[in-house]
């Protein structure tokens, strides 16, 4: 029996769109189903814009490997497409003799992992690069930067439309049923209830995608696909103090790390936040709370001295789709097909959060692997 569709992405983030992008071909019959007015509104847009460099992920992650992978192919596409990118570089920020032996760790796990040229610097040459931050030492990774995360998903959304991939804005999917050779998505729009049949269905839902998983059949708990809300909020900096630091600086993470902690991160026009907290919340709520202000300026402080409470101002709040615990171990990210648990043709894509726009061409690549597997 015929379906509608060969394949169906729910979700039009920046995951999402790079599926998009790596699948839609002119003998595929290809769907994204956004459920927002367009794309990218949520996590792939409220978040610092870095280009990661992998030093963080545990040995053998899909985060570390799809980070790296990532890393060195969205600088390419930017190079070629124009897409607007700075390779600014970033230092990881030691205040003390024990953050000193932390840098230690941290810089062979992303030798391991294959991070570029990543070195330690003395207290003495912190201070050449960057005078006005404070420090015993630094990790300096030269290939992290900051990129144009909009222009990014406009570039994935021309190349997926290139291959005649349709984007369906303001349509929620509500229904997921198995059926013969595929599923039927049953949708939500501004017409009322309709639905599609495809062969292969793929969940690139972010905040959502636990709840689309369960649409589809899946036991989320047994699953371990329980999303936690995890709230970032970023204050900006006043232009003249953001003015005394040219890169990204960055904390020593604790162990367990819940995020890579408040760091200071410029934009491509010379703007600058500090951010983002984490705060883990019951639901998606974007509000700013002003009263974090003076616990913002107290976490930068000891390696950026110049910041007073007056040089900044709230700025945005994002949520970030953790599959992590409060106070529980780091999760990697969940990319499966889930054949094995009756599902043939689906394709769950569960808690990408950072570095996932980083690792969006990486990602892509390994779903368009797992699909071209599935119509070979």
């Amino acid at each position: 029996m015929p379906h509608d569709a060969d394949i169906i992405i729910i979700g039009a983030g920046v995951v999402g769109l790079a599926v998009a992008a790596e699948v839609a071909s002119e003998d595929r019959d290809v769907y994204v189903l956004e459920k927002n007015e367009t794309f990218g509104l949520e996590t792939s847009s409220r978040h610092s814009g870095v280009i990661h460099s992998g030093m963080y992920y545990p040995k053998g992650s899909l985060k570390a490997r799809l980070c790296v992978a990532g890393n060195r192919m969205l600088y390419r596409l930017c190079e070629k497409y124009g897409i607007g990118y700075k390779r600014l570089g970033k230092l990881v920020v030691a205040t003390s003799e024990e953050e000193t032996e932390e840098l230690k760790v941290l810089i062979e796990k992303g030798r391991i992992n294959g991070t570029e040229g990543l070195r330690i610097l003395s207290e003495g040459e912190l201070r050449e690069l960057e005078p006005n931050v404070k420090g015993t030492a630094a990790i300096l990774s030269p290939t992290t930067g900051i990129i144009d995360s909009h222009a990014l998903m406009q570039y994935y959304i021309t190349k997926a439309m290139d291959g005649r991939a349709q984007i369906a804005y303001k349509t929620k999917a509500v229904g997921i049923d198995k059926v013969a050779d595929g599923y039927n998505v049953t949708v939500e729009d501004e017409t009322g209830i309709s639905s599609l049949t495809t062969g292969i269905l793929i969940n690139c839902a972010g905040l959502y995608c636990d709840k689309v998983a369960e649409l589809a059949g899946i036991n989320i708990e047994e699953a371990g696909y329980i999303l936690h809300y995890c709230k970032g909020e970023y204050f900006s900096l006043s232009s003249s103090k953001g003015k005394l630091v040219k890169r990204l600086i960055y904390p020593v993470p604790t162990p367990h790390f819940t995020s890579l902690g408040i760091h200071l991160a410029p934009d491509l026009e010379g703007r600058v936040r500090l951010g983002p907290g984490a705060e883990y919340v019951d639901s998606i709520d974007y509000a700013m709370d002003d009263r974090n202000q003076k616990f913002f300026l107290n976490a930068v402080k000891r390696y950026l001295p110049f910041i007073e409470y007056d040089d900044l101002a709230p700025e945005m709040a994002g949520i970030r789709p953790k599959l992590q615990e409060p106070r529980g171990e780091v999760r990697d990210f969940v990319i499966r097909y889930e054949g094995d648990k009756g599902l043939p043709g689906l394709i769950n894509l569960i808690g990408i959060e950072s570095p996932g726009l980083t690792a969006s061409p990486a990602i892509a690549e390994y779903v368009g692997g797992l699909v071209n597997e599935l119509l070979a």
